[in-house]
């Protein structure tokens, strides 16, 4: 079987498809980064309409599953879905099965923190365009240090028109304690992807815990609890909101996390209009490389007026 890598103007072409037709353009990897092996067997590779949604499907996944969406994982699960993994423990395999629900259920007892699982590399076998089997050469990010090098492998099926998830499985590899080397960019999208959540807790993790957070000179909320307090407020007004990281800049008064935020002003009160605004927050980082202070800014009245009257796109 004929395995071909993607070039890179397909590359830059697959990443415009999949920022129009994902979650507001978020996905876990870096597609600038990414290979793609497929079954096409042709010199020239190409991406078919039923790839880039199987694609597109497994990123949406792995962004709800960094974020413990679990109403958004389940509409992406078949009924009688099944989760498989291998873990290696003390240097013996740990081998796990359960169904999704089993997963989810396990996963409502246990106190959970948000991970970052950006994937380099892409396997993809379609079967007469009705079944779609993926594996995806992973990385587990915790709060920017890595955790675990995971092979990720799936199994979808057509269900009208929309992919299905009816088989999940990983082998998770922890990486070495030389290896766990902080990454400041993955830091950034982990915690972009933690805004969009619907779980202020996710948010407050990235800080400190007497870290603090200001907004446009306001009064800083310090602590954790204060911290989540601001985020729960973005997130209850805007219930479909998405942050996304623009880019990260490194100045002699810190880092500069540059963002974009949309969303629907559909909470309490709410008018109704969509939002979307640019902003920054200015980085002072720990010891233990979690945020001690940030601040952020972007422009209020723009703001007010997006509220009142909408954006359009």
């Amino acid at each position: 079987m004929k395995k071909n890598f993607i070039n890179f103007p397909t590359i830059l072409i697959l990443l415009n498809i999949l920022i129009i037709k994902s979650v507001n353009g978020q996905t876990v990897s870096d597609m600038n980064q990414l290979k793609i092996n497929n079954d096409s067997g042709t010199d020239q590779y190409y991406c078919t309409q039923d790839e880039t949604e199987v694609l597109e499907s497994v990123e949406h996944f792995l962004f709800a599953a960094g974020n413990y969406n679990l109403e958004a994982m389940a509409r992406m699960m078949t009924d009688h879905a099944n989760v498989g993994s291998v873990r290696l423990k003390d240097g013996e395999s740990v081998i796990t099965t359960m169904t999704i629900q089993n997963y989810f259920d396990d996963v409502k007892k246990r106190t959970t923190r948000p991970y970052f699982e950006p994937v380099k590399e892409y396997t993809i076998h379609l079967n007469d365009d009705h079944m779609a089997f993926v594996r995806a050469d992973a990385t587990l990010y915790a709060f920017g240090v890595p955790k675990s090098h995971n092979m990720d492998y799936f199994t979808l099926m057509k269900d009208g028109e929309s992919w299905k998830f009816i088989s999940l499985s990983y082998s998770a590899t922890p990486i070495p304690e030389d290896e766990k080397i902080f990454d400041l960019n993955m830091f950034g999208k982990n915690y972009a992807q933690a805004w969009c959540s619907q779980k202020p807790e996710f948010v407050s993790l990235f800080f400190a815990e007497d870290g603090s957070l200001s907004v446009n000179d306001g009064k800083p909320a310090v602590g954790r609890n204060e911290i989540s307090k601001v985020a729960e407020s973005f997130m209850t007004a805007f219930p479909d909101i998405i942050v996304s990281m623009d880019s990260l800049v490194t100045t002699p008064k810190g880092t500069e996390f540059h963002w974009t935020f949309t969303g629907t002003n559909t909470g309490p009160n709410g008018t109704g209009k969509k939002v979307r605004i640019s902003g920054i927050e200015l980085w002072q980082f720990d010891d233990n490389g979690l945020i001690k202070e940030s601040k952020g800014r972007f422009d209020t009245e723009e703001y007010k007026k997006q509220v009142k009257y909408g954006v359009e796109n």
